[in-house]
């Protein structure tokens, strides 16, 4: 009985929620996510976890990809496009990371690689059949070719060489973008399987915690953080901006996400 009853309500606020302008959909995620950022400076001390965290559930989502390739024997629903531009810039962050940092981010990005390249490789070969080329039609140069020529204008200043200040730049800006073609695949494909929904949806609570970060970086410096001297006197801004980005277009799926969840829907249907 209280279960049903949490549903119900569950559907009351959707079905409120379904009834709003885009403008106050926009207004309340904003404020729900700022909560959240709050929720989080308060509670967590150390604001590396949230890096590490972020990239967790990263690997989270392709081992849930890595379970559906291999029990289910399709690739439908994944966009080819999408995992190879995360193959580039993962393996760039990988070259910036071992002579950056060297660290558990280096083995965190090592494992990711490898298990996208997997998943790359089980849709090009053994699933290719399943594979659904019509659909996923945003080509990489949509991604790669602004990401790249961003980060030759603005990337961060450190002691490092200047082509690995671009590199990094590079994974910041193609991160943010590279969720793209999935999205566009699943708009075309308008139903998302359940596996795929499951992926996306780590994928946006990755990036929300990585954007979080940064506001909350700022908010502690009171601003000062987004400005530094010398070089990269935009490349803090700019990041966040990105981060931003990717957290916003990841938004509005996570919304109807956790609207079919609590509905108790298998297939995900996206709006035209």
């Amino acid at each position: 009985m209280g279960k049903r009853s949490g549903v119900s309500a569950v559907n009351v606020v959707f079905g409120w929620l379904r009834q709003q302008s885009k403008k106050v959909k926009i207004a309340l995620g904003v404020l729900l996510s700022l909560i959240l950022v709050v929720f989080l400076r308060f509670t967590v001390k150390n604001h590396s976890h949230f890096f590490i965290a972020s990239e967790l559930i990263h690997a989270a989502g392709i081992i849930i990809l890595i379970y559906k390739l291999t029990r289910q024997k399709t690739c439908s629903g994944l966009s080819l496009k999408s995992q190879e531009v995360t193959a580039v810039f993962l393996a760039v962050r990988l070259i910036c990371s071992i002579n950056m940092e060297g660290d558990i981010h280096t083995v965190l990005d090592f494992a990711t690689l490898v298990s996208t390249l997997w998943v790359i490789y089980m849709i090009r070969f053994k699933l290719k059949a399943s594979y659904i080329k019509t659909l996923d039609n945003c080509h990489h140069y949509y991604v790669l070719v602004p990401s790249a020529f961003l980060a030759f204008i603005i990337n961060p200043s450190t002691r490092y060489s200047y082509i690995n200040r671009v590199m990094w730049a590079f994974c910041v800006y193609s991160e943010s973008v590279s969720v793209l073609p999935q999205l566009r695949l699943m708009q075309n494909a308008q139903f998302i399987e359940p596996f795929t929904a499951h992926y996306v949806f780590a994928l946006g609570i990755a990036r929300f915690l990585a954007c979080a970060h940064w506001l909350i970086q700022v908010f502690e410096t009171r601003g000062r953080y987004l400005w530094l001297i010398g070089d990269g006197y935009f490349w803090l801004p700019v990041s966040l901006l990105a981060e931003g980005v990717q957290t916003f277009i990841l938004a509005d799926f996570c919304y109807y996400y956790v609207k079919s969840a609590m509905e108790g829907q298998l297939v995900l249907k996206m709006p035209v």
